[in-house]
């Protein structure tokens, strides 16, 4: 909602000092809490915060005598007169209305509280404004994503995030496991159970919730709960993120989008629950159970494939849990948003027409024509299963290796790591000890990826698919490329190409540079060209090479898991944003191809 002011020098002041105030007050918490003992003053530090309360109010005050219209005003920010009411209520009444056995710290709780949710209101509502801000999208894009790591990056590095004070986390460290929890990929250089503490897997836990799902998408969830109606400009730049049809569906698609990551994360955690029981010394207590429980629910639906077991999940191989949780979820997570929101609609109305039968039946004839599944959906749909079918088959084929006495064969591995190659990095076996065939198979799905508009990485299953049937067409002497019926336009399949081009010349380069910086090693070239395409994927597998990267090596790996959460052709884009299209076409002259 854009809020029209009488004085715009005045509003850009507020702006600055609310700016101000959102950094100082990120920085108050992590000087009190993100090390052994406050950097300053812990009094010093809450009298700051009481203070920064006060330049808050201000500004609601400022921007309500500066605003044009008072009651827009009000109807955008209802919800900071219950936080003020209920602040008050702790400031008069703790101790005088109902019982508190320190009022100053219940006081201080308050304001603490009151600061967080202004911080967080202010970001996300932030990132929408400056993603429908006009500049070039892919830029404010991946200028977001540097954000979020950096600060992800200083998170990790406080002294109370990291488990081993002995062995300190080093910048570059610090740097490559927020990338790639941001990156949803998975890839550690330190094992995330042991070597960071539970503010560390905290950390790391949101960067993996915000980057899988997208913090611009988050703070569209933030302003539709708040009231806050998105303008056009914003509701258009939440389209493209969102790849939604009509402008009209995207207040729909963003609650679909909150409502559905809640409800499924909800359910795999509980699922989850009694599964860390089943292997002594993984939990101690029920807290830490709850706890792993929603950690590897969020990791597998975002298709992080972080863990907190050492051994990520070989010590569960042959648990129901794998099978009946893990792997639903990371295969819904990387089905995209756009597709569960189509078959989703499509199940409802369904549901709907079956209810409308059966009460009018005499209606029956003057119902309008069922919603089919969209093109989109079936390629997906159709490529997944495939794709999960053909993998359990050639790692079976080709792969003699014993997962262990407690396995229930070849069949579970294979199935488990044709689902988590493609998307999430999860693991029942060591990938080490995979034949080189089992290696280059896993790399050609951790080369495919997970479908559009999901966290997964790769080139996209839509994207294969449109390679494919190119190549078909092409041998039936069809001149357009065709799709369960239907025809895919030839820009489309131009940038499928494309995608496909980009990403095999990175992927290159990055294995190219691996056997620079790596040169001393004794890792041969199809490990070093798994972890780059792994890094590239957002998967996460590994053979062992990531922990024994060196400097320069673990920043290629950086820089393979941006481009492949990004996309090529997004950070290819940013860079041609202003170049316009020709209006015009060269004269034509027949090639020779093949």
């Amino acid at each position: 909602m854009k809020l029209q002011y009488n004085n715009s020098t005045l509003e850009y002041a507020v702006i600055a000092v609310t700016i101000a105030a959102v950094l100082a007050s990120a920085s108050t918490f992590v000087m009190l809490y993100g090390f052994d003992r406050p950097v300053l003053s812990e009094t010093l530090l809450h009298a700051v915060q009481a203070g920064l309360l006060f330049v808050f109010l201000a500004e609601k005050a400022v921007r309500f005598y500066n605003v044009v219209d008072k009651r827009q005003f009000l109807r955008s920010n209802w919800f900071e007169a219950p936080l003020l009411v209920i602040l008050l209520i702790v400031a008069v009444g703790a101790g005088r209305w109902f019982a508190l056995a320190h009022r100053g710290e219940a006081i201080l709780v308050a304001v603490s509280a009151y600061l967080v949710l202004q911080i967080i209101s202010k970001v996300c509502l932030s990132m929408v404004t400056l993603a429908a801000s006009g500049l070039n999208p892919t830029r404010t894009l991946i200028g977001i994503f540097l954000v979020l790591i950096m600060a992800g990056s200083g998170l990790l590095l406080l002294p109370r995030a990291q488990a081993d004070r002995d062995a300190p986390l080093s910048v570059t460290d610090a740097v490559f496991t927020a990338t790639s929890a941001t990156c949803v990929t998975g890839l550690i250089v330190r094992q995330t159970g042991t070597d960071f503490s539970r503010m560390g897997h905290v950390v790391i836990l949101t960067l993996i919730q915000l980057g899988g799902l997208g913090i611009v998408i988050f703070g569209g969830v933030v302003a539709l709960v708040l009231g806050q109606s998105l303008n056009v400009k914003e509701s258009v730049a939440m389209q493209d993120l969102l790849s939604a049809q009509t402008l009209s569906r995207i207040g729909t698609m963003i609650a679909f989008i909150f409502g559905g990551t809640l409800l499924i994360e909800a359910v795999g955690a509980v699922l989850m629950y009694p599964m860390w029981a089943s292997v002594p010394g993984t939990v101690a207590s029920r807290p830490e159970q709850w706890f792993y429980s929603i950690f590897h629910a969020v990791s597998a639906f975002c298709n992080a494939g972080f863990s907190l077991n050492e051994r990520s999940l070989m010590d569960f191989h042959g648990h129901w849990g794998v099978y009946l949780v893990f792997s639903p979820l990371i295969i819904i997570g990387g089905l995209g948003f756009g597709v569960l929101y189509n078959i989703c609609s499509l199940s409802w109305m369904r549901f709907w027409r079956v209810i409308r039968r059966h009460s009018y039946p005499a209606e029956v004839f003057s119902e309008p024509k069922p919603t089919r599944l969209q093109l989109q959906s079936k390629i997906v749909l159709t490529a997944s299963a495939a794709l999960i079918i053909a993998g359990t088959g050639l790692l079976m084929l080709f792969e003699h290796y014993a997962p262990g006495p407690e396995a229930d064969g070849r069949f579970l591995t294979a199935l488990f790591q044709a689902i988590t190659a493609r998307t999430a990095g999860f693991n029942t076996a060591a990938i080490e000890h995979f034949s080189d065939a089992g290696k280059l198979i896993l790399m050609v799905m951790m080369f495919i990826g997970g479908s559009p508009g999901s966290p997964a990485g790769g080139i996209k299953t839509v994207t294969f698919v449109l390679i494919v049937m190119a190549v078909y067409s092409t041998l039936r002497r069809r001149r357009e490329v065709e799709v369960f019926r239907r025809s895919v336009r030839l820009v489309v399949v131009g940038r499928a190409i494309a995608v496909v081009g980009l990403f095999m010349t990175i992927l290159l380069a990055t294995t190219l540079g691996l056997c620079i910086t790596e040169r001393h090693s004794d890792w041969a070239l199809l490990d070093l060209a798994f972890e780059a395409t792994s890094a590239m994927g957002t998967v996460g597998l590994s053979t062992g090479v990531t922990p024994t990267l060196t400097t320069p090596g673990k920043w290629l790996i950086i820089a393979a898991m941006l481009t492949g959460r990004l996309g090529p052709l997004t950070l290819l884009a940013s860079l041609m944003f202003t170049f316009k299209p020709a209006r015009y076409d060269y004269p034509s002259e027949p090639l020779m191809v093949g």
